[in-house]
């Protein structure tokens, strides 16, 4: 593979693997002048990418692709609604409210036996 099929994650793995090489006294796989390497300051990275770059790298990434199906797509089935499974949801929706209103009236009986006053407003006697 081309260093350019690769993506900026791929190509980061691939440096920082051979990087740890090339830091742990693994031979390099390009002929470098000493006067090379000291302008580089010896970097293992910097190695790893001149190497990346001139495709002798023995890594390679394995990119498996998603199976292909050969049978037709099947299509979904649509279901019809009857009008009595809609008035049905209605009422369970309605009995859900109702539940709820009754849950807070519970949690709070005082509410009901007093009229909200709102800000500014003086109560009436």
């Amino acid at each position: 593979m081309n260093s350019q099929d690769f993506s900026k994650y791929e190509r980061a793995r691939i440096l920082g693997a051979r990087a740890l090489q090339i830091a742990m006294n693994a031979p390099l796989l390009i002929k470098f002048s000493q006067e090379d390497l000291e302008k580089i300051k010896f970097d293992a990275l910097k190695i790893a990418e001149v190497e990346f770059n001139s495709d002798t790298l023995p890594i390679s990434i394995k990119k498996p692709y998603p199976e292909k199906k050969k049978e037709p797509l099947k299509r979904a089935k649509e279901k019809k609604i009857s009008e009595k499974e809609i008035e049905e949801k209605e009422v369970a929706e309605e009995e859900e409210i109702a539940k709820e209103g009754e849950i807070m009236a519970l949690a709070n009986p005082d509410d009901e036996n007093e009229e909200s006053v709102g800000p500014g407003e003086e109560e009436t006697e």
